[in-house]
């Protein structure tokens, strides 16, 4: 499955990202596309919803999910996921 979200800047956010799903869904199958804001996983469609709550928790809400106060807390989320992931790499 294929999922656009906000908020992926560097390859900090990516390992965040791909930590958080890795052990939330049980795959390493994670493909997170840095430039295209474009993440692959290998998850059944009928867990999309379940896939973009755990984004949005972690800052990277799916591609016009959440607006204004909703937004910015997002990008405040998104910027502690980043630098938690370029201390881990």
């Amino acid at each position: 499955m294929n999922i656009t979200v906000e908020n992926i800047k560097c390859s900090g956010c990516a390992g965040s990202i791909t930590k958080k799903l890795s052990s939330t869904f049980n795959t390493e199958d994670i493909n997170v596309n840095i430039e295209k804001g474009v993440i692959t996983i290998d998850l059944d469609n009928s867990r999309r919803e379940e896939l973009a709550k755990v984004l949005l928790d972690i800052g990277y809400p799916e591609i016009d999910s959440v607006h204004g106060f909703d937004s910015a807390k997002a990008k405040a989320k998104s910027f502690v996921s980043c630098a938690i992931g370029k201390m881990d790499q």
